[in-house]
């Protein structure tokens, strides 16, 4: 069983940063995400890194703003967030997968985090 735990959350204002990390208990996964979900929507994804290359893919919402990277040394991947908005806020999870491809549905993940949350408020 592959135990991920984020941190880095918290509360900001608009336009500030913030940089989330994840930390994977085994070196046998492959691509690592990012996915959010705010109270009353749907999981959305965030950010995408395989293990090799890496391969990187961003969801719309957060593309020129958001910045996915991993250490595969450490088994961590980190999520820096720039120019943060209001409609930023949720629950940001990381998860893992055992393929290695750019995945960018939830389905595609076998491991997850619970989450740590981001609120951006003035």
């Amino acid at each position: 069983q592959v135990h991920l735990v984020e941190s880095g959350g918290g509360l900001v204002q608009p336009g500030a940063s913030l940089r989330l990390s994840c930390a994977a208990s085994s070196h046998t996964i492959f691509t690592m995400g990012w996915f959010r979900q705010a109270p009353g929507k749907e999981r959305e994804f965030v950010a995408t890194i395989t293990r090799f290359g890496p391969e990187i893919e961003y969801g719309d919402s957060v593309k020129g703003r958001f910045t996915v990277s991993r250490d595969n040394d450490k088994m961590t991947v980190g999520l820096q967030m720039n120019s943060l908005e209001p409609e930023d806020t949720a629950l940001y999870y990381c998860a893992a997968s055992d393929t290695e491809g750019r995945l960018r549905l939830p389905a595609s993940y076998e491991y997850w985090g619970k989450g740590t949350q981001v609120t951006v408020s003035s």
